[in-house]
């Protein structure tokens, strides 16, 4: 009799998967997470600075909004997004594509090679349009070869373009051997003085973010009311479904990866032409992971993509300037980061799932 009791008991918690999830609760579940996240940093600094939390959270606001700093920080989202919206489609077609920081590396790296060996020997603005094709072609092409892969063999897409990022890596390092003989880690201005973009409001920054703004919109078009944004998703969900309503499978693959990398290719364009006019091998500054991250958190919407692309540069942005205010170790703003992305990420689960704990008034009528 005991152990029925036992088996008939309800758990002390139990998970149940809502069924409904409203916009409404959704902005409220992440607002709450994302003020708890600032007090638990505003609380760990001051541990280490012995300074008011208002005071921090104030340095946060201050070091991605202050003065001066607002268009370089709508630069930083600009970016960002870019390498965000690149991953998207193949996301959307449940084709993880860990290589975007190798495709950004890549149409980087065309660019630079197109500045630095055409540079002063014809017209800027012809030199401007085959940095363009070239970069957009390169990542393109680098973002093809996996897919080719895949399609054909089946080949595991994660691990082969995790992989590619690290041959791009090389590849640029033997172009700085080859444009630099000093042995620099760095080609800048000085050796990439030619092709630079025009500046808008006598700033190289404008024109950048005017692309990125026009990019989202036609990918969100793109993904929401064409053909190829319905087949791909029709893809993503079952291979065996789309290959019996017509829809060639291997050509969505190869087409979806293309254009990911071209606009990987663009994001490098932007990049070396558009902003730093140099190159290196870190170029990319890790966006094309923490595109991943931006693209997740946004449901792979292009349009909310700007809101979260916004909230993680704010973020990092704002972590530096605590930890260059207050003389801590730089790795303390990616501690401060790392907790905020813990709490942003965590709350999806309150979000999509609900916990149940059981009354104590029915635990003392089954005790019974």
């Amino acid at each position: 009799m005991k152990q029925n009791k036992a088996k008939k008991s309800e758990p002390l918690i139990r998970i149940t998967k809502r069924t409904d999830v409203s916009l409404k609760l959704g902005i409220i579940v992440r607002v709450i997470a994302i003020l708890i996240a600032l007090l638990v940093c505003g609380i760990v600094t001051k541990v280490f600075t012995s300074d008011d939390p208002i005071s921090i959270l104030k340095t946060i606001v201050h070091g991605a909004f202050g003065e001066g700093r607002m268009l370089v920080t709508l630069h930083d989202v600009a970016l960002l997004l870019c390498v965000s919206l690149a991953v998207t489609p193949a996301f959307r077609m449940k084709f993880w594509n860990i290589g975007a920081e190798g495709q950004v590396l890549m149409g980087a790296l065309a660019t630079a090679m197109c500045m630095f060996f055409l540079g002063g020997k014809v017209p800027d603005a012809l030199l401007i349009v085959i940095m363009i094709v070239f970069s957009i072609v390169t990542a393109c092409v680098w973002a093809i070869i996996p897919a080719f892969f895949k399609a054909h063999w089946g080949t595991n897409e994660t691990l082969f373009t995790l992989m590619m990022n690290y041959v791009a890596i090389q590849l640029i390092e033997y172009f700085l051997k080859i444009a630099d003989k000093s042995g620099s880690n760095v080609v800048g201005p000085d050796l990439l003085s030619h092709g630079w973009f025009p500046q808008i409001f006598h700033t190289d920054y404008v024109l950048n973010i005017v692309i990125v703004a026009i990019i989202t919109v036609l990918l969100h078009i793109y993904l929401t009311k064409s053909k190829h944004g319905y087949e791909l998703l029709v893809v993503g969900e079952s291979e065996n479904t789309a290959r019996y309503i017509g829809i060639n499978v291997k050509k969505v693959i190869i087409r979806t990866m293309a254009l990911s990398g071209a606009i990987c290719g663009i994001a490098g364009l932007l990049i070396v032409g558009g902003a730093s006019h140099s190159i290196d091998s870190n170029i990319a500054g890790g966006r094309g992971f923490s595109a991943i991250m931006v693209s997740w958190l946004a449901k792979f919407n292009p349009i909310v993509m700007v809101l979260t692309s916004l909230l993680l540069v704010f973020l990092s942005r704002g972590a530096d300037e605590v930890s260059s205010k207050f003389g801590l170790n730089a790795d303390f703003s990616q501690i401060l980061t790392g907790i905020i992305l813990f709490f942003i990420i965590g709350c999806e689960f309150f979000i999509h799932y609900q916990v149940h704990f059981r009354s104590s008034k029915k635990a003392e009528k089954e005790d019974k």
